[in-house]
């Protein structure tokens, strides 16, 4: 219908135009039309208008079995896009969005995938995403292009460790949330305690706008506290939902929970701030609203609750999503203009308007037998098929000969796509975070945040022959994956992988095997480590060679320092290696000569001074300078910094190994605290909290990964089967003395 209402728009715009450059010729009388002609232009605006606002790109995020892949096959089942909800590790094929052969067989998602669903009116672009933390990149590109997310929690395991991660991934998109507490019929189902959570761990306003009819075995529905009404979930499905008068049993309960949820809104709307003084309550509509616009301002998560595998609560969730979460015209996206004449550091705003120039963004690719299949979201105009676009990184036409509307692992070829729809696009070559363009417009979005993999190994294959095959499965999962790095060791020749975790690295290993039939032996597991200098040096470095003609002459001066590592950095920190910053007074050093200092700075950081590993956390001033007037060059400054760094700095510098720690938590039998703690301990661990639940300990801890290799098997062993951990990567520190040397010595080998 959107599409209908474009074309429409545009067949009147066209007839206008031919009626206003016929005016002369043609006489006054089609003037007449003129009126009609903007009316049916205004009104086909309005309904696009309609349309946009009925549209939600929305993805689900959460820890590892929170029950997010269960949450959309429900989705999927009440949407009409599959007639039978199947279980993620279920022996009926496994969930519909897990639909590749190694997430089936170990029943985790391990791809994001894609699916568009109808829901009372309005159509849902759908995202399910991992849950794991080694694939943590899946979940950072799906949310930088979406409006809104659902977080899942469980409701007993609460706010754990990647809940963590993807709340943060959240705040760095500015992405608007509803949560969800997921299980609700588990033995030990806590929503107060989970909402607790969000506000401490989160730091997030959490606010029930729902109550369960019971937990546990009890678990029957929930009480909508904006309608005051109880919903419940019939059928064999639950595909029933019936409404009724909250259960007498519950009115004290849910009087004092609606009551709650009102004084939180009333620090956050004057109307209801006044109904609440006045003890009077307040209009639905006018909670409602509130409730709307403080989620679309990230002033407020609503909190909604229910169990997915047991058919209750996901469409009360589909609901919220329609009603509280945004449409593409509901938010501020900006650009930054890349035109002739503008500043680099402008931003244009897009508009989710059909008829301006296209403006959209790649942000997922896949190669597949047929060519490369790219996830993108349009921002702004649309993109017929056959239409070419400009790629603002490479700056090339490229054209799109076929666009789909993506279902899991199945495609439904598409015409066009309007502003707001996230569709894919077979046969273009790009990368994930391109930004496509019509020619009227220079403008590139914001990159993709790629966090830095730490775990290597080397790779090889079994079969000599086969080499050629390793070979085209590494670039294919380089360029799928930018979390996934391919080098080779420059001592021994090796081909080495690096990723997020073990996890990360065995899925790899397992698709070479079964999609290019190449068996493979990986070495043991090194840790990325960072290298950081521990005091400032001063530093005065003079490039000069002279080859007969023109020669190279560089000549800089300043000082290098440490920037000073506090307890509450962010993991982002330990990514950046250099500061830099020119004080050259009286154009002594063209700026041009500057920018390429700083570059060769940076291109030294790269590759460390001790052990070869990347350097964070350093700050250099290029406090003096001097250069020829026909000697000097940018490569000439470029190589100055390089030499300076690696034969002055560097070495005076004391420089110290930093190593990746980790935030893990270990859930088992409480009987097994003591054994679990101590053995946290003696991998050089911090046990930095405990809680006990009904019989079950979790316990938080920072670890060295260095130290968790093989973790998975010892904590089988230690508690007999029964326990289980999870963790992600938490900060960098300086690594122990004799650590250090052990390591250095291994890489001396």
């Amino acid at each position: 219908s959107r599409l209908v209402a474009v074309s429409f728009r545009r067949l009147a715009l066209l007839f206008l135009t031919f009626v206003c450059l016929s005016e002369r010729a043609r006489g006054p009388a089609y003037l007449m039309i003129l009126p009609k002609l903007r009316r049916l232009e205004s009104m086909m605006k309005k309904v696009e208008r309609k349309q946009i606002e009925k549209l939600r790109n929305v993805g689900i995020s959460a820890h590892i079995d929170s029950g997010k892949t269960t949450l959309a096959e429900r989705i999927l089942l009440y949407c009409g896009r599959i007639h039978k909800a199947r279980e993620v590790r279920g022996k009926d094929g496994g969930a519909t969005m897990d639909s590749g052969a190694i997430e089936k067989r170990r029943g985790i998602t391990i791809e994001s995938a894609v699916t568009r669903v109808d829901w009372n009116g309005h159509a849902i672009n759908l995202i399910d995403t991992p849950g794991h933390v080694d694939f943590t990149v899946e979940v950072e590109r799906s949310l930088r292009v979406l409006d809104g997310a659902v977080l899942v929690l469980c409701s007993v395991g609460g706010v754990q460790s990647q809940s963590l991660t993807v709340d943060r991934q959240m705040k760095r998109y500015n992405v608007p949330r509803i949560a969800f507490i997921n299980k609700m019929d588990r033995m030990g189902a806590n929503p107060e305690r989970v909402i607790q959570q969000m506000r401490e761990r989160l730091r997030t306003n959490a606010v029930a706008i729902q109550v369960p009819i019971g937990v546990g075995s009890d678990f029957e529905g929930v009480v909508d506290l904006v309608e005051n009404r109880a919903i419940y979930f019939d059928g064999d499905q639950g595909e029933a939902v019936r409404y009724a008068d909250v259960p007498d049993h519950l009115k004290g309960f849910v009087s004092a929970a609606r009551a709650e949820m009102i004084q939180q809104l009333a620090l956050l709307d004057d109307r209801i701030m006044s109904a609440w003084m006045n003890e009077e309550e307040p209009d639905v509509e006018i909670v409602r609203n509130v409730v709307r616009s403080a989620t679309l301002a990230r002033q407020l998560t609503p909190v909604l609750m229910g169990s997915a595998v047991k058919n209750k609560g996901v469409q009360a969730v589909l609901d919220a999503v329609i009603e509280y979460l945004p449409a593409p015209n509901d938010r501020e996206i900006y650009a930054n203009d890349h035109g002739e004449k503008s500043d680099q550091t402008a931003l244009v705003r897009l508009e989710p308007d059909s008829d301006r120039s296209v403006v959209a963004m790649a942000f997922k690719t896949v190669l597949l037998k047929f060519g490369q299949l790219t996830f993108m979201r349009v921002y702004q105009g649309t993109i017929q098929k056959g239409e070419n676009l400009l790629n603002v990184r490479t700056g090339k036409k490229v054209r799109f000969g076929r666009l789909a509307r993506i279902h899991a692992d199945a495609r439904h070829e598409i015409e066009a796509a309007t502003a707001g729809d996230i569709i894919g696009v077979v046969g273009i070559d790009c990368a994930s975070g391109d930004t496509f363009t019509s020619d009227r417009l220079q403008v590139a979005l914001e990159g993709i945040y790629v966090p830095k993999p730490v775990v290597q190994v080397s790779i090889a294959a079994v079969d000599r022959n086969k080499a050629d095959a390793l070979g085209r499965a590494l670039e294919r999962f380089r360029r799928e994956d930018p979390t996934f790095r391919v080098s080779t060791d420059p001592r021994t020749g090796e081909t080495l992988i690096a990723g997020m975790g073990q996890l990360h690295l065995e899925v790899y290993v397992e698709r070479i095997a079964e999609e290019f039939e190449c068996l493979c032996t990986i070495g043991k597991p090194q840790v990325a480590y960072k290298e950081r200098p521990s005091c400032s040096v001063e530093f005065a470095h003079r490039f000069k060679k002279m080859t007969g003609g023109p020669g190279q002459f560089a000549e800089i001066e300043g000082r290098m320092e440490p920037i000073p590592v506090d307890d509450d950095v962010s993991i982002d920190f330990f990514n950046s290696p250099l500061q830099f910053e020119s004080t050259v007074v009286g154009g002594r050093v063209e700026d041009r000569y500057i920018a390429a200092a700083k570059k060769g700075f940076a291109d030294g950081l790269g590759k460390g001074y001790l052990g070869g590993f990347e350097s964070f956390g350093v700050r250099v001033v290029l406090e003096n300078g001097s250069q020829h007037k026909n000697d000097s060059s940018d490569i000439a400054f470029r190589k100055c910094a390089q030499q300076a760094l690696r034969d002055v700095i560097l070495p005076k510098s004391r420089v110290r190994l930093w190593e990746p720690i980790m935030r893990v938590e270990v859930e088992a039998p409480a009987d097994f605290q003591g054994v679990i703690a101590a053995h946290l301990v003696k991998l050089r661990g911090m046990v930095i909290g405990s809680e006990v639940e009904d019989g079950t300990i979790v316990i938080v801890a920072e670890v060295p990964l260095a130290e968790m290799f093989g973790y998975s098997d010892a904590i089988r062993t230690m508690t007999q089967g029964n326990g289980s951990f999870s963790m992600e990567i938490s900060t960098y520190r300086e690594t122990p003395q004799n650590i250090e040397e052990r390591v250095l010595a291994e890489l001396a080998k």
